[in-house]
Formats: C-alpha cells, structure tokens, sequence
C-alpha cells in the first residue's frame, strides 16, 4: 500500500439545525485513507459513521444539515468548495458509494442496463454501444452469471444478493480512486455476505481502489480492513491497525464492543453488554462523551474534553485520559 493518500479529512464538523438549535452528528473528525487501502470505520447506531460518509459524498440533505466547517480533500482538491454541478462530476467518476439497501438504492421502474449505463455514459464520455459492453464487463466482474442478459431486467428480478452486486458493479464502474461501502452486507444472508466481502477484496487488489468499510460488525473489519478507525457520539475515539485493535484495545468502549462479540469457543449464559446508552448528539459539550457509561471514568472526565493521546505503538491513538502521557495527536 501506498502512503500517498487518496483521501485527507480534517476537522470534518457535519451538524443538523432544528428548533432546538444546532445538532453535532460529526464532531471535527480527522483521518486519511492511503491508496489502496481498506479502513473500516465501526461504531454503535447514533455515532456518526453514515453521517460522515455522506458528508464525503455532499449528499448530506441541506437543510435541516450542514457541513459547518472542516476540509475533505480528495487527491488534494477540498470537496467542500465544489458547486453541485462540479461535485456530480466527482461523484462516480473519482469517488462511488454502496449503501445499505441495494432494493432501495435501485430504481425498480428502470432495467439493470440503463441504470448502470447512465453513470458511464456520463462521465466517460462514450456511445450506446460502448457503455453497453463495458456495463455487461463491470457484471461480469462482479461475478454476475447471464451478464448480457441481466442488462435487460428489472432490479425485482434478481436477488438481494446480486442487487447488492450490481450496486457494486454501478460503483466501479467509472474506475473511482475511493469506494464508501455503508454496511454493504446488512440486509444479505451469511453465505452471500461472505461472497460480497470476497468480492470486495478481489477488487481491491486487482483495482487498487482505496476503500472505507462503514459497519457495525467487527468480524467483517478482522477479514477485510488493515485499519480501524472507532467513532463513538460524533468523534474519533482510538484509531489502528486490525492487529493494534483486536490484540490491544485501549479506548473502554473499544474494549466492551470486542466483549461483546460471541466466542464460539467460550460458552457464556449472558453476552456482555455496555451499560447505558449511546448519548443524544448534542447534549454533551463538556467532558469525554463516553463517561457516563465508563467503569474507569472519573472526575477530570466529567470536565475536560480528552484530546487523541498516542501511544507507544506506531499510529495507534486513542481519545481517554487513561492514556494521557504527554502527547497528543493534533486533531
């Protein structure tokens, strides 16, 4: 992997503005993604993880959202300073999303062959016939069977399976430099999730297409990512590599969202839970948002904000007082 980075957020602040005032849902977060890399991004529902990556793509809907203030610089060019028209011609053509639902994500009135034509034709520029070939080619490569044929359905023909690959498909199919995938295998069986994943890291390295793996599942981030960024009520919490996570966690919450992982080798009555709840965005201004269910937290929690302390391990930082030795990482 490259250490040149295709992606650079810094100090990404995303908000929702309602009656009761201005909603933090990202935090001024900051991360880069290397070329070719994987990163999964995890975290409990609530803490940020979509949000954020619809910020990368400027589809967060405006209002009642805002990217209030921060950069995301995609191979040095700030996103946030396009014009909708400039971000179209980014969108898909150097940076493509997968989200949740392929059912939803397609549109049932038009066929399989059009959908995934349009984005091709649009930003490569080429004919009926070119663009055809090349839609049957991205089917193909995804490991869809019947490929020319499948150009002529309709998205209530096919499976969740192959929708989602389809989705995929459509995603890689102008060659982006960066591919968001938001929990790409929520709503698909075991045997197929296993098949996606496979498929997603195939195209990784025959691509080298950097890719930000969004989920709530740790078992997906152990088989794909090399690196893992943990969010938690809108901010970065600890930020590692797959081995530094998994092996020696140091944020609590890291620690209880791997207790809380079943070990088919360990037979428990009871799985571990976190106590209490993730925290309404916004209703925390002062203090580690995370210290109302932490077992370790004290005073200077409730008072002060905790910067990203690192720690003795190369890029491993982690956002706890624990862990407060001098340094800190600039975000």
């Amino acid at each position: 992997m490259s250490q040149t980075p295709v992606l650079e957020v810094k100090k990404l602040k995303t908000s929702f503005f309602s009656s009761d005032g201005e909603v933090p849902a990202v935090d001024e977060i900051s991360f880069s993604v290397g070329e070719g890399e994987v990163i999964g991004i995890v975290g409990e529902s609530g803490c940020g993880k979509s949000v954020m990556s619809l910020s990368i793509m400027r589809l967060i809907p405006q209002p009642p959202g805002k990217i209030v203030s921060g950069e995301i610089r995609l191979k040095g060019v700030n996103l946030v300073d396009l014009s909708e028209k400039e971000m179209r011609q980014k969108r898909g053509n150097d940076v493509a999303m997968i989200f949740q639902e392929p059912m939803t994500s397609l549109n049932p009135l038009f066929t399989i062959g059009n959908q995934l034509t349009e984005a091709i034709r649009l930003h490569k520029k080429l004919s009926k016939k070119t663009a055809f070939a090349r839609g049957v080619e991205m089917l193909q490569l995804v490991g869809l069977p019947r490929a020319k044929e499948m150009m002529s359905e309709y998205p209530h023909q096919l499976s969740g399976g192959m929708r989602q690959r389809v989705m995929i498909a459509m995603a890689l199919s102008c060659d982006p430099q960066l591919l968001i995938a938001d929990e790409p295998t929520t709503a698909l069986d075991v045997t197929i999730q296993a098949q996606i994943l496979s498929l997603m890291s195939d195209l990784n390295r025959k691509l080298k297409t950097s890719i930000i793996m969004i989920t709530h599942d740790l078992g997906i981030v152990a088989e794909l990512c090399e690196r893992v960024i943990v969010m938690y009520a809108g901010k970065i919490i600890e930020e590692g590599s797959v081995e530094q996570i998994f092996r020696n966690p140091r944020h609590p919450y890291t620690v209880g969202l791997l207790q809380s992982v079943p070990d088919i080798q360990e037979k428990k009555e009871r799985l571990y839970s976190i106590p209490g709840n993730v925290p309404k965005p916004g209703t925390i201004h002062l203090g580690c948002r995370f210290a109302a269910r932490c077992e370790h937290a004290h005073e200077r929690c409730t008072q002060e904000n905790p910067p990203l302390y690192k720690t003795e391990e190369e890029r491993h930082y982690v956002r706890c007082f624990l862990h407060d030795k001098g340094g800190s990482k600039n975000d």
